[in-house]
């Protein structure tokens, strides 16, 4: 399974890990199983015990990827669940339960984790605050791709997460956004003062862009801490990127 797991994370693509860590009654695998799933819930690589897990497994993988976090899952018969005053689909304490309605009528808890390839942060321009930002990104585990204000922006990659910030700073202001608001991204941020993007979107507007995406961009770009020099805009810039990526996975809203 080690290569099949490398290979993913060489394409990265994201992909999910399922362990048995616990089985009680008669059960054809046993804890330690592991496998290997696609995003879809599509076993890659190893066993959890056939049909009578398939099902739950898969819901618990589209679930993970939904809500970015961990799901631990307890498959039981219907007598267990009852004993338990549970029924399929119940959520308790972080576990979710489902029916095991196969004749071994064994129980199985199965822990799924979901694997995401790092979050790319898309910055355009080549300003002060572009390299302070790429330089500091770097540390904290995003994988950044520096972009001119002509460069075209890659095709994104399912699944993976993308911001972008525009930090070109008078030159080619215009150019950038045009090509950053092409698609739909997690974030878009611009450097500068909530004046000026006003004055950019004048211009377009006389372009074929959603509007919805043109008033989605936020600006000025990060968190209002009094940031003055362009380190002191990068670090802004990168606290309300970490506090957007970290609030997504918990699942806690993201404050404006």
């Amino acid at each position: 399974m080690s290569d099949a797991l490398e290979d993913l994370r060489l394409r990265e693509e994201p992909f999910a890990v399922a362990t048995i860590v616990r089985t009680a009654g008669a059960t054809a695998a046993k804890p330690g199983a592991k496998a290997l799933l696609r995003r879809d819930g599509t076993i890659l690589h190893g066993w959890l015990g056939g049909g009578c897990t398939r099902g739950a497994v898969t819901k618990a993988t589209l679930k993970a990827f939904s809500e970015n976090a961990p799901q631990l899952i307890s498959i039981a018969p219907d007598d267990v669940l009852s004993e338990k005053g549970l029924t399929a689909g119940d959520e308790v304490e972080g576990v979710k339960f489902a029916r095991n309605g196969c004749p071994s009528r064994g129980t199985i808890d199965i822990f799924v984790e979901p694997c995401l390839p790092r979050p790319e942060l898309v910055i355009f321009g080549a300003s002060p605050v572009a390299t302070a930002l790429n330089q500091l990104a770097t540390q904290f585990d995003w994988d950044v791709n520096a972009l001119s204000s002509e460069d075209t922006l890659p095709k994104a990659v399912p699944g993976r997460r993308r911001v972008i910030v525009i930090a070109t700073q008078g030159q080619g202001d215009l150019a950038a956004l045009r090509r950053a608001l092409t698609q739909e991204v997690e974030h878009l941020a611009f450097v500068g003062s909530r004046m000026k993007y006003a004055s950019l979107t004048e211009k377009l507007d006389t372009d074929d862009i959603p509007r919805h995406r043109i008033d989605k961009v936020q600006a000025p770009a990060g968190l209002n801490i009094g940031a003055v020099t362009p380190e002191e805009i990068a670090l802004a810039i990168l606290a309300d990127l970490t506090q957007i990526r970290r609030q997504t996975l918990t699942g806690d809203p993201v404050s404006g």
